[in-house]
């Protein structure tokens, strides 16, 4: 792969990164509306475990994301 391979997808990853980043950040608030929304207790403990949950999945995809981004300039530098 060329040099301009690996510069447009560091720009993809970027991208992605931060669509996970919006998305995570639309989920914390769609989550924490359904919590103050409902009156049971039992609801509550599960709409606060989903949002945990679904937050970590987030922060994963973001990670391997950035590992990407790691390994493509590492790619990027051994290119002719």
């Amino acid at each position: 792969m060329s040099k301009e391979m690996y510069k447009q997808r560091l720009v993809t990853l970027r991208t992605q990164i931060e669509l996970e980043r919006s998305l995570k950040k639309a989920d914390n608030e769609r989550f924490a509306k359904q919590i103050k929304a409902t009156t049971l207790q039992a609801a509550k403990d599960s709409y606060r475990k989903m949002k945990i949950a679904r937050a970590a999945a987030h922060d994963r995809r973001i990670e391997s994301l950035k590992k990407e981004m790691e390994r493509t300039r590492e790619m990027m530098k051994r290119a002719k």
